[in-house]
């Protein structure tokens, strides 16, 4: 990492602000491989990603800031603290839920020590924003600014819908999109479904359906953009009810 500091035009002139996005990338592809069941292809994500910490490290040490060593030394040092149970003289808790909320409780410790005011202070503003919403919902819940069940949250999406209907301006109707999307995720998180999960799904299903209509369309010598509305939507039919039949072959 130093020689491609000191001797890549392009190394050289990054910022800590340039590579953020790469870091958040290759985490992505990481989590990718993981997601796809491709562990040929993890250690070389895993490197990629351990190359991101080395090089903010890097130019940290530059400027005189820390160097790779105290990015060690800071997660040892946090882990200990985080398990009295293991390296200390405290008894493990019973179960892994008990033992995570005892994280969360010295995790609130250490906000409050390092002067966070508030609760919702050190949700990283960078996470995609499903995620931080989901989180920054969890940190309100925990002392009791929540709705008492799903069907609650239910009614407000509906009361959200309505206000995109009636916003008469862009603006209006970005805010009101961005309410019901917030929403949703606190729905996800009452119904203990992972919104990040369950939107990739989706995607993974959109996909799946898109290629039936192309090779569905292929197949009548149709080129997609030619095809009209109607036919799309009926090859899409066939897709869902297709999927369906394996689904009860399967089970």
């Amino acid at each position: 990492m130093r020689r491609l500091r000191a001797e890549c035009p392009w190394d050289r002139v990054q910022t800590f602000a340039t590579i953020a996005p790469y870091t958040i990338e290759e985490a992505y592809e990481v989590a990718s491989a993981i997601h796809d069941g491709d562990l040929k292809a993890l250690p070389g994500e895993l490197g990629d990603l351990l190359f991101q910490v080395v090089f903010h490290a890097r130019m940290a040490e530059e400027a005189g800031l820390f160097d790779f060593g105290d990015v060690v030394e800071a997660v040892i040092a946090k882990m200990i603290r985080r398990h009295p149970h293991v390296f200390g003289d405290e008894q493990a808790k019973a179960d892994a839920a008990t033992q995570k909320d005892f994280w969360e409780d010295l995790k609130r410790a250490e906000r409050v020590s390092s002067g966070h005011t508030s609760i919702l202070d050190d949700v990283a503003s960078a996470l995609p924003a499903l995620i931080r919403a989901e989180k920054l919902q969890k940190r309100a819940s925990s002392i009791g600014f929540d709705w008492n069940n799903a069907h609650l949250v239910v009614d407000k999406i509906a009361e959200e819908a309505r206000e995109i209907i009636d916003a008469r301006t862009q603006a209006e109707r970005e805010e009101e999109v961005g309410d019901l999307l917030f929403v949703v995720a606190n729905l996800a998180r009452h119904l203990k479904v992972d919104p990040e999960e369950a939107l990739r799904a989706a995607n993974a299903k959109f996909t799946r359906r898109f290629h039936y209509i192309e090779a569905g369309l292929a197949a009548r010598g149709v080129k997609p953009g030619a095809a009209s509305l109607e036919e799309m939507e009926a090859l899409w039919q066939d897709a869902k009810a297709a999927e369906k039949l394996k689904l009860a072959g399967e089970d």
